[in-house]
């Protein structure tokens, strides 16, 4: 081994998220409650059974849970703040994730012996920010996700005493470490209180109105619901703010970011779905383990990492140029190993020998799939398929349906994902068929 490996921290918006991310490879998980946390939806833990089931599990593994607790609040909030924590200290969570010094000052007067982690709302960008949070109590600081790989290992060269976490994956603001108003412009949601809409993603049309002093003025109008609105684009010499963002895929810096001592790396997504988190952990399990070992990262992984639901990807900050004499991760993979998302194997059928699969999106008789598993990934080539009424079927039109394949019954539990171009991506005598 060549360096210590740092922690994988995978979100957890739901019991079944939890122990998804754990079966995957992640070492730790952070969860929040939907009032004091910046994601209110799709929040399953809010409910205080489910919290202590999620903590139990955790600690039953061997594992750390870290309760989100990371707004800023207002006054109403602040009123109920410590009564609504309590039950949910007394579980045992393995630290707090806190952004609001009054908040933070209010924990450690009435729990000094809690553990608590700052957010990267905190907006943590140097050293003597580091050290000031450390002498204040702090255990681990989220380092902004605007600093590039430099910068990082300037931080924990100057501090070396104090846990250092980054993200390395999932979605991205289009403003300063989560600080948008955009959703409460639009919708009267806050974004800094846990319920935004993503307004920066809206399906935004960009139009020419004309021209002012400094040239062409562009407008921008969101057509399904706004149709007829148009908004100023303001730009300054570091770009526009108010289009979307591309994704954090930060893969390929894990063995850099390994190397500069990182305690932990972070995937975002609370609001996202099992087989996202059972994709970026066992990605990201492989890329720690290569890199703790002194491998190369293996470019097949980019491959499954584009096969989620995304924006594009982007380094972010980490790194402004991609150095030409290296590896070109950028297209360092092969396309066609892409796929899809396409069902969860729910059941099995002994009878009939034949598993039950319920839909997410479309696939057929012909297809290519791969069966993602914790205890590894398998491919099959369908070439059978029954429809609830043991009726062959070619084709599984989509989410809201259930079909069965002849697979077999060690693949109950298993996501499946369909390649979306299988020739370069199966080497001909590995297919199986189903």
């Amino acid at each position: 081994m060549t360096a210590h490996a740092p922690e994988l921290l995978a979100p957890a918006g739901s019991l079944d998220m939890l122990k998804t991310a754990f079966a995957f490879g992640a070492t730790a998980v952070y969860a929040g409650q939907p009032r004091y946390s910046l994601r209110v939806r799709n929040n399953d833990f809010g409910d205080m059974d489910v919290l202590a089931q999620g903590i139990e599990h955790t600690h039953a593994l061997g594992h750390r849970f870290f309760l989100v607790s990371n707004i800023y609040p207002h006054g109403a909030k602040l009123k109920t703040y410590l009564e609504d924590m309590a039950p949910a200290i007394a579980l045992g969570p393995d630290a707090l994730i806190m952004s609001d010094p009054g908040l933070i000052l209010m924990v450690r007067e009435t729990w000094p012996e809690m553990e608590i982690h700052l957010s990267v709302q905190a907006n943590t960008v140097n050293a003597a920010a580091v050290r000031f949070w450390q002498q204040a109590g702090i255990k681990r600081v989220i380092l902004s996700r605007e600093l590039s790989l430099e910068q990082i290992a300037e931080i924990r060269q100057a501090c070396p005493d104090m846990e250092l976490e980054v993200f390395v994956h999932g979605a991205l603001c289009i403003a300063y470490s989560g600080r948008c108003l955009l959703s409460g412009y639009f919708n009267h949601r806050d974004p800094n209180q846990g319920t935004c809409t993503n307004s920066c993603r809206w399906d935004f049309n960009v139009k020419n109105a004309g021209e002012d002093a400094s040239g062409d003025v562009y407008v921008i109008e969101e057509p399904t619901k706004r149709a007829g609105e148009h908004m100023p684009i303001e730009e300054d010499e570091h770009g526009t703010y108010i289009l979307n963002s591309k994704d954090l895929r930060a893969i390929e810096h894990v063995q850099r970011l390994t190397e500069i001592g990182i305690d932990s790396l972070k995937i975002e997504g609370r609001t996202k779905s099992p087989y996202y988190v059972a994709r970026t952990c066992q990605a990201y399990r492989q890329a720690i383990d290569d890199a703790v070992a002194g491998r190369a990262l293996d470019p097949a992984l980019l491959g499954q990492l584009e096969g989620l639901a995304n924006r594009g990807y982007t380094g972010g900050f980490y790194q402004r140029h991609t150095p030409h004499e290296t590896q070109n991760y950028l297209r360092g993979h092969s396309e066609s190993d892409r796929s899809q998302y396409v069902g969860d194997i729910v059941a099995w059928d002994a009878e009939r020998q034949m598993v039950e699969v319920t839909v997410k999106n479309r696939f057929a008789c012909g297809d290519v799939i791969e069966l993602i598993q914790p205890s590894g990934n398998r491919d099959f080539r369908i070439t059978t398929m029954h429809n609830g009424k043991r009726e062959a079927v070619e084709v599984a039109p989509g989410s809201g349906h259930r079909v069965w394949l002849p697979l077999p019954a060690d693949t109950v539990g298993a996501f499946v994902a369909r390649y979306l171009d299988e020739g370069a991506s199966m080497a001909a005598g590995s297919t199986q068929r189903a």
